[in-house]
């Protein structure tokens, strides 16, 4: 090897072939698409319950009378919260969205942010559950679950395009993914956190481990589940702006379109309903959790 050849070798990495990459590249890709071709009636038929239930609830959202679905988050954020400071803001803060026109695609948002929210926690808690209580299940799901938490949240559209095609539903499923994590990891602490004396007293009453783990760990450990709610709640409202580029409406398709026709009033005014509604389920969600801390603490 000459001297050039070897200056050469140490200033570029060997790399293969570029022929033989792209013929790798289009095996691999033909593959998935064989493969996605042949599943689609399945994949058809498992989405079909989700299309239904994310329609009915965007229905509900937006065919109800407004001052009916004002009333009632109105009602459930003073019950999350017992703060009427938190109530006031509130109104204040979706009377603005609704003057300005937003009314509509704010309901569309709030129907996926609900949808995606009782998805990842009926997912999340369950997992989150069995990591706490088996030592192996958390091996393998923390660096699953670092690869969920690093991954640019764009990542996810790739192949949840390539296998479900363009739509709502998955841009829900997007959005579940994206916001699964901080529910399944803050479910496992809160249940690790319950002390050991209280579990050898439960044992001591002849708890079973069914018994402890709804009796004792659940109710001990519901306000860091809480923190996982209200993580996963904000982590689907980040995640449905991004979702918009797959056919997801509401607030986050106009923040998009003003992106690409540089429609700066739009894009501000979207952008701050989509903050108003994270910091409206933020303090509610964090208000309960506080209760909840406190509830937890006086009855040690």
């Amino acid at each position: 090897m000459s001297l050039c050849d070897f200056a050469d070798f140490v200033c570029r990495f060997p790399a293969f072939n570029d022929a033989d990459i792209r013929m790798v590249r289009k095996s691999i890709d033909d593959g998935f698409r064989s493969f996605v071709r042949e599943i689609a009636p399945a994949i058809d038929t498992l989405v079909a319950p989700i299309q239904k239930f994310l329609n009915g609830a965007e229905a509900l959202f937006v065919s109800t009378p407004w001052i009916i679905i004002l009333a009632a988050i109105l009602l459930v954020v003073y019950f999350a919260s017992r703060s009427w400071a938190i109530t006031f803001g509130s109104a204040v803060a979706f009377c603005a969205i609704g003057v300005t026109g937003l009314w509509n695609d704010m309901m569309i948002t709030f129907s996926m942010v609900t949808v995606s929210t009782l998805l990842a926690v009926l997912i999340g808690m369950p997992i989150g559950i069995c990591m706490a209580l088996f030592n192996g299940v958390q091996r393998v799901m923390n660096p699953i679950l670092d690869v969920m938490q690093t991954l640019p949240s764009f990542v996810y559209l790739i192949p949840v395009v390539m296998v479900f095609g363009i739509g709502k539903v998955p841009g829900l499923i997007a959005v579940v993914i994206y916001a699964v994590p901080p529910m399944i990891r803050l479910t496992n602490l809160g249940i690790r956190l319950v002390s050991e004396e209280t579990l050898e007293a439960a044992e001591a009453y002849g708890a079973s481990a069914w018994q402890k783990l709804c009796g004792v760990q659940l109710p001990l450990a519901l306000p860091t589940i809480m923190a996982g709610v209200n993580q996963t709640i904000m982590m689907s409202l980040a995640m449905v702006v991004v979702a918009s580029m797959v056919g997801v409406g509401g607030l986050g398709k106009n923040v998009l379109q003003s992106i690409n026709n540089q429609f700066f009033t739009v894009g501000i005014l979207n952008g701050f309903a989509v903050v108003a509604i994270a910091i409206v389920f933020d303090r509610a969600s964090q208000a309960y959790g506080r209760r909840l801390q406190k509830h937890w603490e006086a009855g040690k």
